[in-house]
């Protein structure tokens, strides 16, 4: 029996900073707009290809890795091969799955996620045990978190994004991006994981259904006020919760140009 009390949304005061809500409703429209294009009307597993590739580019770049990719496609930049493994999940061939598991058990994921995108990637990415039971997979303490305290934060967000929330999804993303990115709860390749993870909360919230936008393009461009708005993040204090929820939001716009862009070269 539940005492027929609703919980209070913790998110909801998000939609109450100045501008979220309009830059959420922007990003979303822009979003849906650039998925009625012809080219994604038909061949949306093309476009979705190409800008899962470009987004794990991006996010290689943001980690510090060479995005560029080799003439003869052997990659030797360890940082853009997890980004690359990272972004396999999230690709149109393997998005129904992935969403299928995110929906119920995402801390699942994320530790899968974890798992590829480490420097053992290569030789656990087919292992058949649970991601979790592996090191890679599992959250590190560090001088500002425990372990333990890590996985806490962890399942806080697994319950979000489970249903413990009704912002729209672009303001989930935002927080699932930043808090993993700042909390960096695993040993390797955090911000990777971080981004990729936020891709998928818009895939699977709706926002962006076939994975189109390339939001990961723009914060390339603006990589110091990316690493500035994600440590006022990491503040709590609201004005800086408020700078990264909008440069998050900027670059899901911004990323809705970028897919028409490849949709216009199909």
């Amino acid at each position: 029996m539940t005492d027929g009390t609703t919980r209070p949304d913790p998110l909801a005061p998000l939609m109450d900073l100045e501008g979220v809500a309009e830059a959420a409703e922007r990003a979303a429209e822009a979003i849906s707009a650039v998925h009625r294009h012809r080219a994604n009307l038909r061949k949306w597993t093309v476009t979705g290809a190409e800008s899962v590739l470009r987004g794990a580019r991006a996010s290689a770049w943001l980690e510090g890795g060479e995005p560029a990719l080799p003439a003869d496609g052997d990659v030797t930049d360890p940082t853009l091969a997890a980004a690359l493994r990272a972004a396999d999940p999230i690709a149109p061939e393997a998005i129904d799955e992935t969403v299928r598991v995110w929906r119920r058990a995402p801390i699942q994921v994320l530790a899968r996620l974890a798992l590829i995108a480490s420097p053992t990637g290569p030789e656990l990415a087919d292992a058949p045990t649970d991601a979790r039971s592996s090191e890679a997979g599992r959250p590190v303490g560090d001088d500002k978190l425990s372990a333990a305290m890590k996985e806490q934060r962890l399942h806080l967000l697994g319950d979000l994004v489970s249903g413990g929330t009704s912002v729209p999804d672009p303001v989930l993303s935002a927080v699932v991006h930043g808090e993993l990115l700042t909390m960096r709860p695993f040993a390797a390749n955090n911000g990777i994981v971080a981004r990729a993870a936020s891709r998928l909360t818009t895939i699977a919230g709706g926002s962006d259904p076939r994975g189109l936008a390339v939001p990961e393009v723009h914060w390339t461009r603006h990589r110091d006020e990316y690493r500035a708005a994600a440590e006022a993040f990491a503040s709590g204090d609201p004005e800086g919760v408020r700078r990264w929820i909008l440069l998050h939001l900027a670059g899901l716009e911004a990323g809705a140009v970028e897919a028409r862009g490849i949709a216009e070269s199909v």
